[in-house]
C-alpha cells in the first residue's frame, strides 16, 4: 500500500478540504483526488461520500481513519528515527553471549558499517544476566540474549537457529536412511549445554527411553565440542548456524532426527525502553540483508 495514498486521505481529513490538502502536499488538487482513489481500489471500498464539491467520510472511511492515522505516524517516527541514527549516532555499545559474538555479529557488523561508516562499535562477550545487567545501568545500548524478560526492556526475536545432530565424516549413521533418538542413545555422545530452555528439551527427549544416554562429555565451550566430533569422539546436538564452516569443509555431516521436532536456539533483542534512540531498527534491517543460507548446512 503506498504511504502517499494514506497521506492525502488523513490530510484531506484534516484540512476538511481536498484543495488545502493539495496545497499542504505540495499537489494539484486532482492528484490529491487520484490518491484518493487509488486507495479506495486498494482496499475495494469507498472512503468518501462525494455529492459536488461536498464529501462526508462513509463507514468505512471512518473505521480505517485510526489505522490510516497510526500508519502515517509509525511511518513518520521511523524516518525520523533513521535520520536521528544518521546524525547522533557516533558509538554503538552491544553485549552478547559467546555465540553470538562468534557466529551472527561478524555477519552483522560489515553490513551496519556499510551503511553507517562513522560507527563505532563496542562489542562486549557476557552471559545474559550480565548482558541484562548491564543494558539496564545504561553500559551497552543494545543486547544479544537467549530469554529474558524485564519490565524495562524491549524484547524482539531476531534469529533462529536449528538444532541438528552432527557426525564426523566417516560415521556409521551416513549409511542409513533413518536414525532414531535412541539410536543416538547408544552412541558416545558429546553434550554442548549452554543453559537454554532446547537443551532441556533434549535431555526430555532421551527420558522416554529404556537406558539413559551416554553422556561421555559434557562441554560448555561450542568449539570444544564441535572438534570433538570432528575427532571421531562422539556424536552431538550443535546449533546449525554454528557449524557451517565444518560442514562445508566437509568435516561434520548433519543428521535428521524427526523426534527433534523444531527445537532451536532462539536469539532475542533487547533495548532499554526508555531509550531515546531505537537500536533494534538497525540491527533488524542488518538481519534482513544476510543470508543465511549461504555456505549453511
Amino acid at each position: 500500500m503506498n504511504i502517499e495514498n494514506i497521506e492525502a486521505f488523513v490530510y484531506v481529513i484534516h484540512f476538511n478540504s481536498f484543495n488545502k490538502a493539495a496545497d499542504a502536499l505540495f499537489l494539484s488538487q486532482p492528484s490529491v483526488t487520484a490518491r484518493i482513489q487509488s486507495l479506495e481500489r486498494e482496499l475495494n471500498t469507498l472512503l468518501f461520500e462525494r455529492e459536488g464539491r461536498n464529501f462526508t467520510l462513509t463507514e468505512k472511511g471512518k473505521q480505517f481513519l485510526p489505522y490510516a492515522q497510526q500508519i502515517l505516524q509509525t511511518y513518520k517516527k521511523g524516518k525520523q528515527q533513521l535520520q536521528n541514527l544518521n546524525t547522533a549516532l557516533d558509538e554503538l555499545r552491544i553485549g552478547c553471549t559467546v555465540s553470538v559474538s562468534n557466529y551472527v555479529i561478524p555477519e552483522i557488523l560489515p553490513i551496519i558499517k556499510k551503511n553507517y561508516r562513522h560507527l563505532k562499535i563496542k562489542l562486549m562477550t557476557a552471559p545474559t544476566e550480565l548482558i541484562l545487567e548491564k543494558l539496564l545501568n545504561k553500559e551497552i545500548d543494545i543486547g544479544f540474549v537467549r530469554n529474558v524478560t524485564h519490565p524495562h526492556v524491549e524484547s524482539l526475536g531476531y534469529y533462529e537457529d536449528p538444532i541438528r545432530l552432527f557426525v564426523h565424516h566417516n560415521h556409521p549413521f551416513l549409511e542409513r536412511k533413518h536414525i532414531t533418538i535412541e539410536d543416538v542413545s547408544r552412541e558416545s555422545l558429546v553434550f554442548f549445554e549452554c543453559g537454554s530452555l532446547d537443551w532441556v528439551k533434549i535431555h526430555r527427549l532421551f527420558a522416554t527411553l529404556d537406558h539413559p544416554p551416554k553422556i561421555e562429555y559434557q562441554i560448555d565451550n561450542l568449539e570444544t565440542a564441535k572438534k570433538l566430533v570432528a575427532k571421531g569422539m562422539g556424536v552431538s546436538f550443535l546449533p546449525e548456524l554454528c557449524v557451517r564452516k565444518e560442514v562445508k569443509e566437509g568435516m561434520l555431516v548433519p543428521i535428521d532426527i524427526s523426534a527433534l521436532g523444531g527445537l532451536s536456539l532462539r536469539t532475542i533483542l533487547i533495548t532499554l525502553k526508555e531509550s531515546s534512540l531505537d537500536f533494534s531498527l538497525l540491527l533488524l534491517d542488518a538481519l534482513k540483508e544476510i543470508d543465511w543460507k549461504k555456505n549453511a548446512t
